[in-house]
């Protein structure tokens, strides 16, 4: 790199705030092409928002930045498609391989079949990984994921590359060959922007920066920078003292007068101490001999640089007072803020156009759609646990569903109390067991053995015969038989009240009957002259005549469990990899926004429309359930609540930040479409505020269109005010979920 080299990243006055903090406030600088460009800082210093900020993925509150000549406010996703960027975690696809990671990447960047296979031969060759192609990412030490890392950001032959932090948490053999990596890049031309914690890797770059409290201090070439004055302030000096026990003597060291700073490096100490403090004296104050601690005079470390005005700094800051910038060699001054011109040549900017050998530098909203789709199949099919989440349950779901939740109450259980014990006693019973609603599972031969039954909870009816039920019927006197019913289960004892009800009526009348013939009086005859009830209702059950739950509950299954499914997945599948910072690094690709959604959201939709397909096969042919109207009709309006239902996971992933939370949110979305919808309970009888409330919750539009079609044969004009709802509320859930999406972190 030449000071007449084009500047490939110019910053002024950059600032991001969040809310109160300032995680970088007003930094300035430029970084010239082919440069190793290091920014050192302690953890919160505002290293790792630098980088976002230029590589577009997060809005600078105050300030300017181009990279490669292009602004990062207006030309981001053009910037995108020329840097290459390693974030500070381990951030690409642990199920994915070496080979399918790369690809990935190379197909997010536009490189065609043949150039996609060039550029993985090349990195893997450059990065050492060729024998591990196979090898699935997650299992890869730490220092061969850094290899991966580095050779997925240089699969597109990028001019500048973003390292945030690339050898943190690696041994020393691994830092240093991914170092060695490095400055091969930065022989073939390529800049690199480095962010590390580690002095030696400092001593490598050129320039550097270090970054303290969300201000730059100070930036140039390293030994400029050791050449500061407040380094080795006028009338110090450094040496460097060698003893058994530099630990023991590190507290005495500090109390001498004249000595200002003592720090261990290794078996040694470095001394920053006024000139006129000898070497003697310094011996004669530890009462050491002169073979026993050698000293000589050296120059300062880029460590003594920044610990010294990290000092000067924290000082300063404690009393109130400004700090103190220094911006030496490559960068911009304040007085260069004020006039940009002054007497040096105008700096030469990289262009913006790119070399020929990247693909077309426009946005593209659909870039990197297939490169998506296939990563998502790839994590479905590499995910056990979530096909069996996909497939599986909602099997199981609709079984448990249609077999085991039952809205016909039938053979409850009965306690009979015979006090008469004759014919028409047990005709009276025989006919409450016909009616299959009551199952005699206790004849009491006393009131005690009786009231224990129904009190224990084994019967749920309790039926008393008085002794003289017989003699009184044969006196065409009333008798009254006392049926007792639990009521702490509603729907059986509604159940229950209706139909012994039902049945007195009926043995009254069977009974009335004969009499009226016999005496020729009747309130009224039917069409063969026999006497009959005055007004004869004939009810007939439609659609489901035979009231069978499975009929009502299946076809709203598929409404549910589709929309749980999708929901689920889509939204987890989206913040996992906010978490996991996958997500970060595609935001740092040219992948359009539409592109990404749909590569996310398109696998989950074509698994969900499976899902309803193998839901309707086992409603028709284990439940029984015949659909009645068009099939055509009902798999178009499931296509729309799929996209209503993706949307809803969409939206999920944009409000949480963790899976923990997303789930929660899910929940909140699920419970009120299982209870309100109308999936169990009748919305009708709901009271006005929550009934208005079920009009809000898309799977309401989409039950009634599947009970319609299903079971009534509805045509379109029927269902056309459920399915204009349903339109209505997919087009809003889409459109709040779209609008909250964005390429960037914040």
């Amino acid at each position: 790199m030449s000071a007449d080299s084009p500047i490939v990243i110019e910053a002024s006055g950059l600032t991001r705030q969040f809310g109160s903090i300032k995680a970088v406030d007003g930094v300035s600088f430029d970084v010239r092409s082919g440069a190793i460009f290091g920014l050192l800082g302690p953890n919160g210093s505002g290293k790792t928002t630098i980088i976002r900020m230029l590589c577009g993925v997060l809005q600078p509150s105050a300030g300017q930045a181009s990279v490669l000549g292009l602004e990062i406010h207006t030309q981001a996703e053009l910037i995108k498609q020329r840097i290459g960027y390693m974030s500070q975690q381990f951030s690409l696809y642990a199920d994915l391989s070496v080979r399918e990671n790369i690809e990935f990447y190379g197909r997010v960047y536009g490189l065609d079949a043949n150039r996609r296979k060039q550029r993985l031969s090349e990195t893997l060759e450059l990065t050492g990984l060729t024998d591990r192609i196979d090898q699935l990412a997650g299992t890869l030490s730490g220092g061969w994921k850094q290899r991966l890392a580095l050779a997925c950001s240089l699969v597109h032959e990028p001019e500048l590359i973003f390292l945030d932090e690339p050898t943190a948490g690696i041994d020393p053999v691994a830092r240093r060959q991914l170092w060695d990596l490095l400055f091969d890049l930065s022989g073939r031309g390529v800049t690199l922007f480095v962010t590390t914690h580690y002095m030696d890797e400092a001593e490598r770059c050129s320039p550097v920066g270090y970054i303290y409290m969300s201000r730059l201090l100070l930036l140039g070439e390293p030994e400029t920078l050791k050449q500061l004055p407040e380094v080795t302030p006028t009338g110090t000096r450094r040496l460097e003292l060698e003893a058994h026990n530099p630990t023991q003597l590190l507290a005495p060291l500090r109390r001498i007068d004249g000595v200002r700073d003592a720090t261990l490096f290794g078996q040694a100490i470095h001394l920053l101490i006024d000139k006129q403090l000898t070497g003697p004296e310094i011996r004669a104050r530890l009462d050491l001999p002169e073979d026993a601690a050698p000293m000589r005079e050296i120059a300062p470390t880029l460590e003594d640089v920044f610990v010294t005005l990290t000092a000067d700094a924290q000082k300063r800051v404690a009393q109130g007072e400004p700090l103190n910038i220094h911006l030496e060699g490559t960068t911009k001054t304040a007085e260069d803020e004020d006039n940009p011109v002054g007497n040096k040549p105008a700096p030469t900017t990289a262009p913006a156009s790119p070399q020929h050998k990247h693909p077309a530098a426009h946005s593209r909203s659909l870039a990197g759609l297939l490169a998506i789709l296939i990563k998502e199949f790839t994590h479905i099919r590499r995910q056990p646990a979530t096909l069996f989440f996909m497939l599986l349950v909602p099997l199981l779901q609709t079984l448990i569903f249609g077999y085991a939740i039952n809205l016909q109450i039938e053979h409850i259980p009965t306690v009979v109390f015979d006090l008469d014990g004759r014919d028409q006693a047990r005709q009276l019973i025989e006919s409450f067991v016909n009616t299959r609603s009551f199952q005699i599972i206790e004849r009491a031969n006393d009131e005690q053995s009786f009231r224990s039954a129904l009190s224990s909870g084994r019967a749920k009816v309790g039926i008393v015969v008085p002794p003289d039920y017989t003699d009184r019927l044969l006196k065409r006197q009333q008798t009254t038989v006392q049926v007792l019913i639990d009521g702490s289960d509603s729907q059986v004892a509604t159940t229950a009240q209706n139909t012994a009800a039902l049945l007195g009526l009926q043995a009254s009348i069977a009974i009335a009957r004969p009499f009226g013939e016999a005496n020729q009086v009747a309130p009224s005859r039917d069409a063969t002259g026999h006497s009959a009830a005055p007004i004869e209702v004939r009810p007939r059950v439609l659609y489901n005549p035979d009231l069978e739950s499975a009929n009502f509950f299946v076809p709203g299954l598929v409404g549910i469990i589709l929309q749980l499914v999708t929901l689920f997945l889509t939204s987890f599948a989206v913040v996992r990899e906010r978490e996991l910072g996958t997500l970060e690094q595609l935001f740092v690709t040219p992948v359009g926004r539409a592109g990404l959604l749909l590569g996310k959201l398109l696998p989950y939709a074509v698994v969900g429309f499976l899902e309803s397909l193998l839901v309707l096969c086992v409603m028709v042919y284990v439940f029984h359930v015949p659909i009645h109207g068009s099939l055509p009709l009902l798999l178009s309006l499931t296509w729309l609540f799929l996209v209503c239902s993706l949307g809803l996971g969409l939206l999920v992933s944009t409000l949480a930040r963790s899976q923990a939370t997303a789930m929660q949110f899910a929940f909140m979305i699920m419970l009120p479409s299982v209870l309100l919808s109308g999936f169990m309970f009748p919305r009708a009888e709901m009271p006005l505020p929550i009934y208005l409330i079920t009009f809000l919750i898309p799977v309401t539009y989409f039950l009634e269109i599947l009970r319609g079609i299903i079971l009534r044969g509805a045509g379109f004009i029927d269902l056309l005010p459920w399915s204009v709802g349903l339109a209505i509320a997919t087009i809003v859930v889409l459109g709040i979920s779209i609008s909250r999406f964005r390429k960037t972190l914040v």
